[in-house]
């Protein structure tokens, strides 16, 4: 069992947050104590979430409006019992920040052998088929923690 999960994608700005507040909102439905944080790899600091991914999440009961943005660095590796990320090049880019790290990094789709697409600026149907990898990934997640 893990108490802190990290998800990560690169600009913290779509993928990470929805599946990190996703993620929050299924553990504590199921009871389970888990603190989830996101991060970017080239985030910039305090960005709100992308509107249009907002507007999706919103729509699905998922509130993104507190999100800000930040950008990973070893502190929060060595927080993170799990990382979850969203493409293997991200997996890589890890690896080179914290290499100690490489036992408890995995894609968010590792159970359905996905990577999730960046949906930033390509509108809702984009972010839609976001929401629903993401959803499926974490579902998927939450049947093995």
């Amino acid at each position: 069992m893990f108490d802190h999960l990290l998800i990560i994608c690169a600009g913290n700005l779509c993928r990470s947050p929805l599946a990190e507040v996703m993620m929050r909102d299924r553990l504590a439905r199921s009871g389970r104590a888990v603190e989830v944080r996101s991060a970017g790899l080239i985030a910039a600091v305090d960005d709100p979430a992308d509107e249009m991914i907002r507007l999706v999440a919103a729509g699905h009961g998922l509130d993104l409006s507190a999100h800000r943005s930040r950008p990973i660095d070893p502190e929060l590796m060595r927080w993170a019992d799990l990382v979850l990320v969203m493409e293997r090049v991200h997996r890589r880019h890890l690896m080179e920040l914290a290499p100690s790290s490489a036992g408890k990094v995995y894609l968010l789709g590792h159970w359905g052998g996905i990577e999730i697409p960046d949906p930033y600026r390509q509108g809702r149907e984009a972010c839609e088929a976001v929401y629903h990898q993401i959803a499926t990934a974490v579902e998927l997640w939450l049947l093995r923690l």
